[in-house]
């Protein structure tokens, strides 16, 4: 029996999945790392945390599965965009703490961005917003504030790289740096038009070429790691950010098809084949996961905090005991009681945009209670899910009949069913949710040959449940009433 190891490196946890070759889950392993809170919207992470976690977490997927790396056919690597990491080619030690893709520490200078006017070339050149979300300001930070930065990255001995890059680099011994389309597309450094590194948006963030690595397609032989460091030398064959992955997991390959991730924070993306669709209603254009050398574009929207939020009930607040709790809780109430929680801890994605936006607990009374709380928490990150649902059916002239759904916080039948609701809309979620590392198992396999095509992988994850709208049209237009109140008294135009 041959494998696929599939590597998620994720925001708060590192796993390991092992996948057989009709696509089961034959062993998996998962560890949460520390998140490191200096400044009040400030994220980072420990470079030993992500690194340790994800070698720590193949050995036990291994043991699981009943197998040993020598039964691995090839290795996929999916991991958490955006996230920034900057260290000396020499040494190969980071300079500094990741700044992770939620920081808002470079948000005051995207501001400066924007009235100066560079968002119209960064959009025009990357298809992104000026946003502190992605890459280049993190970097342009480092530069300017980590001493001795600046004149490393000028002798040329400074490597950055997204998290896939860092992980590559460090099981190659080395000798592998590089990244995917999708990673790159996030950077705000790369045209997704040329699908080169671009020149004039180097020069703008005074970033030298010399610190970015080669670019390939998703599915890709990239190389193969050290054999001392995991036991045998492993074709590394796919390298994708966790959206796309999911996105190409869910098999969404043709123009029109849109899936939704329920993690950390929440992402959606729609294929929009061949074409570069420009937004009007704040979203962004990027790059899908593939195996060409010129690959489809994606319409996406982001919510910085999805399944965050019902860790904060469950670490900040104390309402729940797990994370599993929190549909227990939700449908101990027959309703929210007008109650309504935006989570806007780090701001708003899209599609406001909105860095200075903070959380905010609206329509308390004194009958509130914890377990409405609870459910005005799920119910939230189903509305700003349909926020960038509409968003996106402007943008690209299509009604939303059916919205693919993965994700850890997808196990949880309320949300999917309120999502339903306001959605008005069908939800499919599938026999297996680990669709990220899934889609970077999919991607390996057809690398290296364990499946012929695309046609062989669409019996292997099936839908498992389907959820469908039951409320009426009138409620729900209340609903979001109520929603688009709250949001704005979280934006501070109430």
């Amino acid at each position: 029996m041959k494998y696929i190891l599939a590597l998620d490196q994720g925001t708060t946890s590192s796993r390991a999945i092992v996948f057989d070759r009709n696509g089961n889950i034959a062993g998996k392993a998962q560890q949460e790392f520390r998140q490191i809170y200096p400044a009040p919207g400030w994220v980072e992470h420990d470079p030993k945390d992500i690194l340790g976690s994800q070698l720590g977490v193949i050995a036990e997927a291994l043991v699981r599965a009943g197998a040993s790396i020598t039964d691995v056919e090839a290795m996929g690597i999916t991991n958490q965009r955006e996230t920034t990491l900057v260290w000396d080619a020499q040494t190969g030690k980071p300079i500094c703490n990741a700044i992770v893709w939620q920081c808002r520490r470079t948000a005051g200078y995207c501001d400066e961005l924007r009235q100066k006017g560079y968002d119209k070339l960064i959009y025009l050149k990357t298809g992104l917003v000026a946003d502190a979300y992605f890459s280049a300001t993190k970097i342009q930070w480092i530069l300017q504030n980590v001493e001795g930065a600046a004149s490393l990255a000028k002798s040329g001995r400074l490597r950055f790289g997204t998290v896939d890059t860092y992980l590559l680099y460090n099981l190659s011994g080395g000798k592998i740096y590089a990244t995917d389309y999708t990673n790159a597309a996030r950077t705000m450094l790369f045209n997704i038009h040329t699908l080169k590194w671009d020149d004039e948006l180097l020069s703008l963030f005074g970033i030298p070429r010399s610190m970015l690595p080669e670019v390939y397609p998703s599915g890709y032989m990239y190389g193969s790691t050290l054999s001392t460091v995991l036991g045998k030398s492993i074709p590394v064959c796919s390298v994708a950010g966790d959206q796309q992955a999911a996105l190409f997991c869910q098999l969404c390959l043709e123009k029109g098809q849109i899936k939704n991730t329920y993690g950390t924070g929440c992402f959606l993306l729609m294929n929009t084949g061949g074409e570069a669709v420009e937004s009007k209603n704040g979203l962004i254009t990027s790059l899908a996961a593939g195996l060409s050398e010129r690959p489809d574009y994606v319409l996406e929207g982001s919510v910085f905090v999805g399944g965050a939020a019902v860790q904060w009930l469950r670490d900040e607040l104390g309402l729940i005991s797990s994370a599993a709790k929190s549909e227990e809780v939700a449908l101990s109430v027959p309703s929210s009681q007008g109650v309504y929680v935006v989570p806007a801890f780090t701001g708003l994605g899209a599609p406001y945009w909105d860095a200075k936006a903070r959380g905010a607990i609206v329509g308390l009374t004194r009958g509130s209670g914890r377990a409405h709380i609870v459910r005005a928490a799920l119910e939230g990150i189903a509305y700003q899910v349909a926020d960038i649902v509409r968003a996106m059916e402007l943008d690209a002239g299509v009604r939303v009949n059916a919205l693919r759904v993965d994700g850890g916080a997808s196990a949880n039948d309320f949300l999917l069913s309120f999502q339903a609701d306001i959605l008005n809309c069908n939800v499919l979620r599938p026999r297996v949710v680990e669709s990220t590392a899934l889609g970077a198992a999919y991607l390996a396999g057809l690398t290296c040959g364990m499946w012929e095509d695309i046609d062989e992988l669409s019996s292997f994850n099936p839908v498992g449940r389907t959820f469908t709208p039951s409320i009426s049209h009138d409620e729900r237009q209340k609903l979001l009433k109520g929603w688009h109140a709250a949001v704005a008294a979280a934006r501070g135009k109430a």
